[in-house]
């Protein structure tokens, strides 16, 4: 795997950000005095929350991506997904039909979720309907995240009450495969120091695959109470209940590539492909502010959840002896977790002699329980879990009942083959600080450490058999920044975490997991941010993150240390507003990796980039317009299956009614063009969605 020197990636960043009009929007107050109008410049809309200090981005020594959720709203987005697809650094992956599942720099991960900073790890579809801002962190984050994020993290900014503010705020929306959503978003302002929010959603789901369909529903009441000049508290409580067709995609050809008379075929069960997540969140901050130099919160989060997901997939395909034929495998799956995360931080500054100190310092406790089973389809043909059918469109399968390849009647039985059952029970205590350091007013530099203790009991049904481990480890995490001017930085970082043997979703540690120390994730990272006088904002930064794990030696029982994935890239975003009438925001990168045996590894798209741009036609009137394009990539470590190349372009238009309501119109793939995005694994390939369209009706009064 080549390796690109740092300084190369450092002076072609500085070369690229010179080449740029410089923007950043200036409007005139009251008293002639310039006003400068800044987006996302801070991570998180309170004071305390994911980066537990207010850190303006120019100061955060990595790489990160805001959504507001005015850009939500402009683009239609509607899932993570959408916003995965227009974010430089990171791409989807299938996540099985039934989950978001993010390749954060070549890592896929389905359990570096967060809300407000709280850990979200449980596998399903997150909703949008609710929030201020998607914050989208790459890179090691174990100091202020913990356990995992071994590629990065993804954080969901819930909205909060407005003290003062009364107002209404709707949405509805209908597409044109026939699926349609309702949002609301209510604020009540009950006294000077009182305001309860609502935000409520339901969406009925359709797209273009046979048998699809499902809902969602959020219902998510907040509080925000003022304590006094000093203290605020938020609680809110959030329902979710989502249930939709699990849909896995189409197999791979001889040729390695999707098979394309295949994108209208579903191999599934009408009836058995499907998910469902009922969940209960509460949470609730205190934050309080001691004096002007020191604040604090603390912070308590309990989620509920209770998911069910059963499945038909193609497991096996050969185009060359067998064409019209397609193996089926199959599984039901169910999870009950519960999460009770207590939290506190506080957040100084002081300064020792010249130098100024921001110090972060917190305590973290997680008290976990997760159940979960799976059993195995059981055809009674071949008492196996894999059956034969013929393609054809339908598959001749409903209920689990159908005719298999060879004429007979087979029954799937997904009582009979357990795969596992395990009981989880885990404890996770966590101590961190962090100074961020201004040595000048040039220099800062960023020091802290995190101690985690993870202590995790499983016990397995199947196997009668109790096992548990403790791990105990410390993340640094340093970075040094220098400012040339100020509104420009350059900042070198690196940062580390950890990934417990038992995995992102902790199911069991048989075998010798429960002897093995966890893998450890480095990242090394340069980058350069650039925020132009007139608006427009440029990031750029080169980065290597390496993944080391402990392994058996089989002849001596002994442990030893191995590399495993090794990704280096180059990231570029730029974003801003050029006069009156224009915005944009465009990303691209570029990913190199092997795997420790020297593959190539799965789903690492060597080149990606995006664009997204809006033009205020007249005061009434808007255009937005976009492209998103992801490099082939391989659908497995080092195999011959791919998925080819795609560029999809989108559109927008938006027409203000009066001050208060808006129609508008979202085109996705407007070129309707053919494309598969991604994949689980080999005969797992989504199908892209055609040319379709989306018209909404947007108000608040």
């Amino acid at each position: 795997m080549s390796r690109k020197p740092i300084f190369t990636a450092v002076t072609a960043a500085v070369a690229l950000s010179l080449s740029v009009v410089s923007a950043q929007t200036a409007a005139q107050d009251a008293n002639g005095q310039e006003e400068v109008i800044v987006r996302g410049q801070y991570l998180y809309s309170d004071t305390i929350n994911a980066l537990k200090s207010p850190t303006p981005i120019l100061d955060v020594p990595q790489s990160l991506s805001i959504v507001t959720a005015d850009d939500i709203i402009k683009q239609g987005f509607t899932g993570v997904g959408d916003i995965i697809n227009y974010t430089p650094g990171v791409n989807n992956s299938q996540g099985e039909g039934h989950r978001d599942s993010v390749v954060f720099r070549g890592i896929r991960s389905t359990a570096d979720f967060f809300i407000d900073g709280n850990r979200d790890d449980v596998q399903y579809y997150r909703s949008l309907y609710n929030l201020e801002q998607v914050e989208i962190l790459r890179g090691p984050n174990a100091l202020l995240f913990g356990r995992g994020g071994t590629g990065g993290i993804l954080n969901r900014v819930t909205k909060k009450g407005a003290l003062g503010e009364t107002f209404v705020g709707y949405q509805a929306g209908v597409d044109s495969f026939g699926g349609y959503n309702l949002q609301f978003d209510g604020n009540l302002a009950i006294n000077d120091d009182v305001a309860f929010r609502l935000n409520a959603y339901y969406e009925e789901l359709e797209n273009h695959r046979d048998f699809y369909d499902g809902e969602r529903v959020g219902i998510n009441p907040t509080l925000k109470m003022s304590l006094g000049d000093e203290t605020v508290l938020d609680l809110s409580y959030e329902y979710i209940d989502n249930q939709r067709f699990i849909d896995r995609g189409i197999p791979t050809g001889a040729d390695g590539k999707p098979v394309d008379d295949f994108d209208k075929i579903v191999f599934g069960d009408p009836k058995l492909n499907n998910t469902e997540l009922e969940a209960h969140l509460v949470r609730a901050i205190l934050q309080h502010d001691f004096s002007d130099s020191l604040k604090g919160n603390v912070s308590a989060f309990y989620g509920d959840y209770d998911k069910l997901y059963e499945n038909f997939y193609a497991s096996g395909y050969d185009e060359v002896n067998t064409p019209d034929q397609v193996t089926l495998d199959g599984y039901v799956d169910t999870t009950q977790r519960e999460n009770l995360i207590l939290a506190a931080n506080l957040v100084g500054q002081f300064a020792t002699g010249s130098i100024e100190h921001t110090v972060v310092t917190g305590i973290e406790y997680i008290d976990t329980s997760s159940d979960q089973d799976r059993f195995n389809a059981f055809w009674d043909t071949t008492e196996d879990d894999n059956e034969i059918f013929n393609i054809e469109r339908p598959l001749n399968l409903r209920n689990g009942v159908g005719v298999n390849a060879f004429g007979e009647v087979t029954t799937n039985n997904y009582t009979v083959d357990i795969n596992d059952d395990t009981r989880v029970d885990l404890e996770t205590q966590s101590l961190f600080i962090q100074d961020e350091i201004a040595l000048s007013e040039r220099f800062d530099l960023v020091l802290g450490a995190r101690y985690d203790s993870f202590d995790i009991d499983v016990f397995n049904v199947v196997a009668d058999e109790r096992r548990s481990r403790k791990d105990e480890e410390v993340s640094p995490r340093a970075g040094v920044i220098y400012k040339p001017a100020e509104n420009i930085s350059l900042y070198a970082s690196y940062s580390e975490t950890f990934l417990p043997r038992s995995g992102e979703q902790y199911a069991n540690i048989n075998g010798d997991a429960d002897d093995l120390a966890p893998d450890e994730f480095e990242n090394r990272e340069v980058g350069l941010k650039w925020d132009f006088a007139n608006g427009i904002r440029l990031t750029a930064a080169y980065f290597q993150n390496e993944q080391t794990r402990s392994d058996r030696d089989n002849d001596t029982g002994e442990s030893f240390e191995i590399r495993g994935l090794e990704v280096d890239g180059f990231e570029v975003q730029l974003e801003g507003q050029i006069g009156d009438n224009f915005s944009f925001r465009g990303g691209y990168s570029y990913l190199d990796g092997d795997t420790g045996d020297g593959k190539e590894p799965r789903e690492l798209p060597q080149n990606m980039a995006s664009i997204w741009g809006n033009y205020q036609l007249s005061s009434r009137m808007g255009l937005g317009l976009g492209a998103t394009y992801q490099d082939e990539s391989l659908i497995k470590d080092g195999s011959d299956a791919y998925l080819p190349s795609y560029t999809r372009v989108d559109a927008a238009a938006y027409y203000d009614l009066s001050d208060k309501m808006r129609v508008q119109l979202n085109v996705e793939n407007l070129f309707d063009e053919d494309y598969y995005p991604n994949s689980h694994s080999t005969h797992q390939v989504t199908v892209g969605a055609p040319l379709n369209a989306r018209i909404s009706l947007i108000g608040r009064f």
